[in-house]
């Protein structure tokens, strides 16, 4: 009787697995073609965003604290520029990072990787809740005394070009422990993709791969969270872990 119980909570296991395997690999995101993209001032139930797909940030990993923020992310596109916006249900808030290329993954981020060529380099927009935005080419994520083996800040001139607007100001110094809600939404125009991966003329058709993570490091309550399971391993710089993103 004892064997038996026993098969019968492995075989529970097993299909658990096997099902959480399938969901990953079913697991996709469609960004919309729109004709005209949303203000970056927009809020999440306007009109323009409401066209867009739900993802959420559900999984979090076992490393952090108990606090786990309902973070959810949209997309649209209108062939020459990319849409992003991020909502998160959060507490415990900080945003210490003021200036472009600071380690914003230690604040309360959001963070968006996306590798346009399979194989290829990927870019990891990182930003905070006041957003101050973290941004670089990854070619080879492997460290080597701590450091990426090959990767490129992305240029302050590119930087510009990309259109940011936040519900919250900053900086936030002092952790705002009551829950809130915050917005981040910015808007990446196709130049700056194209000038890492080659000429770009429109994003329609595309599909591409990546991933979209919730973090704060360095706040009272640490977490980190991701859309695409990322292992066991708590490294968020897993491109082989990216899921498939397409452009209508």
């Amino acid at each position: 009787m004892r064997l038996c119980v026993f098969c019968i909570l492995l075989g529970s296991v097993l299909i658990a697995r096997a099902d959480e395997t399938k969901q990953m690999d079913n697991l996709s995101y469609t960004v919309k073609k729109v004709e005209k993209l949303p203000k970056v001032e927009d809020v999440w139930d306007s009109v323009t965003w409401r066209q867009a797909e739900t993802l959420s940030i559900d999984t979090y990993h076992s490393l952090g604290s108990n606090h786990r923020p309902k973070t959810q992310a949209r997309l649209l596109h209108d062939g020459e520029a990319l849409a992003v916006m991020f909502r998160v249900e959060d507490q415990y808030v900080v945003a210490r990072h003021t200036e472009y290329q600071q380690p914003t993954h230690e604040d309360s981020c959001v963070e968006f990787f996306v590798q346009p060529r399979a194989g290829k380099g990927y870019f990891n927009f990182e930003m905070n809740a006041a957003g101050t935005l973290l941004l670089w080419f990854v070619e080879d994520p492997h460290r080597i005394e701590g450091k990426f083996a090959r990767y490129t800040p992305v240029p302050v001139d590119l930087f510009k070009k990309i259109e940011v607007h936040t519900s919250l100001s900053g900086p936030i110094y002092t952790e705002i422990t009551d829950p809130v809600t915050w917005t981040v939404s910015y808007r990446i125009p196709i130049a700056l993709f194209g000038a890492f991966d080659g000429d770009l003329t429109t994003l329609s058709g595309l599909q591409w791969r990546g991933n979209f993570y919730k973090c704060a490091d360095k706040s009272s309550h640490p977490h980190w969270g991701y859309w695409a399971d990322v292992g066991d391993r708590l490294d968020f710089h897993q491109p082989d872990h990216f899921a498939p993103i397409f452009f209508e």
